[in-house]
């Protein structure tokens, strides 16, 4: 049952930009300080915690007075390697606020690629948990880019959420996104889509069905697609991801309490019913 949920012990909780900002462009603070008091209470309940955040774009076009995404990659970097210094002085003084220690770690796709600096990275995060700091981990997005012959880029924090997961092995992956959970069809615009409360099994019809469930905000890159292609190594990895609506991120108390809201990926069928 869902209630075991909170048995999880080393939990990666990822946030889109879509909880970190209005739809204006402007920081939500109020999310995000619902967010600095919900790990940093975590991490006193003996949790392990591991946060994968982005906004580094959102944040860096308010700052720069921006109203749109910038199509070129350098300026794209730019606007990120403003962003990052920004999101992080934001989150420094929200969780100082709870009297918790936070350490930034921006990776690229190269570094968890090869197995040197990939196990340097393991014992980074290892030791921030034994340390009880919360690990905020984003994609390196001022460096980043997408190249045949030396692919840096994870594609977005959906995909980059679970391979963080499977390096610390994690016992659950929590993703709050604008959305109540994974749908049939676009819930916006299908008055009939169904919220799947869990799915045990990835299959063509379900990425047939994320391909209407949305494309990500103006500020964001994923959409329900790319968290399906997270669940579905999470899945492989036989962990457990929840999906979920983080309007409030005080709902991840909530999801560890089994409440049956949002989606659960698990392959045990017994957690809960498909639809």
């Amino acid at each position: 049952m869902r209630d075991k949920l909170n048995e999880a012990k080393r939990i990666v909780i990822k946030v889109g930009t879509s909880t970190l900002m209005y739809p204006n462009g402007k920081p939500n603070l109020q999310a995000v300080d619902e967010l600095a008091f919900t790990l940093s209470d975590l991490v006193n309940q003996g949790k392990e915690v591991i946060f994968v955040s982005s906004g580094a774009i959102g944040i860096g076009l308010n700052q720069l007075n921006m109203n749109r995404r910038p199509s070129s990659i350098p300026e794209q970097q730019a606007v990120a390697a403003i962003g990052q210094s920004e999101l992080m002085t934001i989150y420094n003084r929200r969780f100082r606020t709870y009297n918790q220690q936070i350490g930034q770690v921006l990776l690229t796709r190269d570094v968890v690629d090869y197995p040197e600096s990939r196990q340097n990275v393991i014992n980074t995060l290892e030791q921030l948990i034994n340390m009880q700091v919360v690990p905020i981990i984003n994609e390196n997005d001022s460096v980043s880019v997408d190249e045949l012959d030396h692919l840096t880029k994870f594609g977005d924090n959906d995909f980059l959420s679970a391979i963080v997961a499977q390096l610390i092995n994690a016992d659950l992956l929590i993703m709050l996104s604008d959305i109540d959970g994974f749908y049939s069809a676009n819930p916006t615009t299908d008055p009939t889509a169904v919220l799947y409360q869990q799915i045990h099994q990835l299959d063509q019809r379900l990425f047939d069905q994320a391909g209407g469930n949305g494309s990500g905000s103006q500020f964001g890159t994923g959409g329900m697609l790319s968290k399906l292609n997270a669940a579905q190594l999470v899945l492989a990895n036989n962990q457990k991801m929840i999906l979920a609506n983080g309007k409030h991120p005080k709902i991840i108390f909530d999801l560890l309490e089994g409440r049956n809201i949002g989606t659960l990926f698990s392959k045990n069928q017994l957690e809960g019913a498909k639809k």
